[in-house]
């Protein structure tokens, strides 16, 4: 008989460990065209390019540390061929009128406002995207937006070249946006087993985000009648049945294997907006989950007091062990004139994140 500890037996000296990794950020640092975004999301395409998602863009060029010349779209997309930074490339999409001036990949079937992208798969063929719709409210500079609903979007052709996708859009009718209640979907996708796991984040009575989880088959993940609805205990077809399974999570977030952990990894920053980048894992895709560890302080906040960091979330086909995640995180400003001013800021931010050695194994 072989006993292995739980995690929760692992020798506290044992920490996760989390480096920077600059080739990888130069990788995605352009002077002309594509000059930064957010969202940040990855999909592992069939044809081994891994898909880049990304939220706002900033199109233009940096010259001497600035932006300029910069149009801001609404989302965009790229390829990545190869995983090691010192040789991938990576293409980046999104259209141009005829004038060439840039614009969105992809906007709201009924014309209200905007989409970023969250999550998104390749299921039974097709490429399946977590869209959420934002317009604009007053507000601060930085957060002048709030969420109204969220759609699903299915590519039938994901190996073209994403200016070339045909795209379908269906509200997601599970979504609810206020009042007294906040429940967006497609905060990180997992298949397993044939289903989709998706992730969700709500918020109720201003507490804490908490994370809930629905299903579909991968077979039928457009059939919103066929979702299923994660419980303390099991399945329902409820909506209004969902558990919060973990506290603390961000509107971005992604749930990985981890296969010499054997176990499932939640990476996302803490609270939505914060230096702390947080990992739980669990033995099942809904959990448990382990309290929260802080793997990494992302440094960017103290270049200047405007400065935040959000959107931290792991790459699992970009890893080049079973030990170790990467993940990337966003560093934007409350004040819009320094990303044109610091041309550091609202790039893809790489590190990476390494198993604790254990010391405590027992046999």
């Amino acid at each position: 008989l072989i006993l292995l500890a739980p995690l929760s037996g692992l020798s506290r000296a044992a920490e996760w460990s989390g480096e920077a990794m600059p080739d990888y950020d130069l990788l995605f640092q352009r002077t002309n065209g594509w000059i930064g975004a957010d969202g940040d999301y990855t999909v592992a395409l069939p044809n081994g390019v891994t898909l880049w998602l990304f939220s706002d863009t900033f199109v233009g060029r940096v010259r001497d540390g600035h932006r300029s010349h910069q149009t801001m779209i609404h989302n965009s997309a790229a390829w990545q061929h190869g995983i090691e930074a010192t040789n991938a490339r990576v293409e980046y999409f999104y259209p141009k009128t005829p004038e060439g001036k840039p614009e969105t990949l992809i906007s709201p079937a009924d014309g209200q406002g905007w989409f970023w992208i969250f999550g998104a798969t390749v299921a039974d063929g097709k490429l399946y995207l977590f869209l959420p719709q934002i317009v604009s409210q007053p507000g601060k500079p930085a957060f002048g937006f709030r969420q109204v609903s969220t759609w699903l979007g299915m590519v039938t052709n994901p190996l073209a070249p994403p200016t070339e996708w045909h795209v379908t859009q269906k509200k997601i009718p599970f979504a609810q946006f206020g009042p007294g209640e906040d429940r967006s979907f497609g905060s990180a996708l997992l298949n397993v087993d044939g289903y989709v796991y998706i992730y969700c984040t709500r918020s109720r009575g201003g507490k804490r985000n908490m994370m809930t989880l629905a299903r579909a088959p991968e077979t039928d993940l457009a059939n919103f009648a066929a979702w299923q609805f994660r419980t303390l205990d099991g399945w329902s077809k409820n909506v209004d049945d969902m558990a919060d399974l973990c506290d603390g999570v961000a509107s971005e977030y992604s749930v990985s294997w981890l296969p010499a952990l054997h176990r499932y990894v939640l990476v996302c920053t803490e609270n939505g907006l914060s230096d702390k980048i947080i990992l739980r894992t669990a033995p099942e895709p809904w959990g448990p989950w382990s309290p929260a560890e802080v793997v990494y302080h992302c440094p960017d906040m103290k270049w200047n007091k405007d400065v935040f960091c959000y959107a931290a979330k792991a790459h699992p086909m970009l890893a080049e062990a079973p030990d170790e995640l990467i993940v990337t995180y966003a560093a934007n400003s409350f004040e819009f004139k320094l990303l044109m001013d610091d041309a550091r800021l609202y790039w893809p931010r790489f590190l990476r994140i390494k198993l604790p050695t254990v010391t405590d194994r027992q046999h």
